[in-house]
């Protein structure tokens, strides 16, 4: 999945922003995305708890082609 894809999922409603969405979703979950500059903390977290993401471009790149008027390190896609 790219950007493009992760803003046809935002179209349909099934994104979720934030470490604690991906966290809280689980087996719901399609995919996960994280951002190329994410700090390792966050990385760290979701490697423990053993979900898989895909990594994209810089935050602010993300951003800009979202057209988000905020920078998110972790996105999560319902399935």
């Amino acid at each position: 999945m790219s950007v493009k894809d992760l803003a046809e999922a935002m179209e349909r409603g099934k994104v979720f922003f934030g470490l604690r969405q991906a966290l809280k979703g689980g087996k719901k979950l399609k995919n996960v995305f994280i951002c190329k500059d994410t700090r390792d903390e966050i990385v760290e977290k979701l490697e423990a708890a053993k979900i898989e993401f895909d990594v994209l471009k810089l935050k602010e790149d993300v951003a800009k082609e979202l057209n988000l008027d905020f920078e998110c390190e972790v996105f999560s896609v319902r399935k």
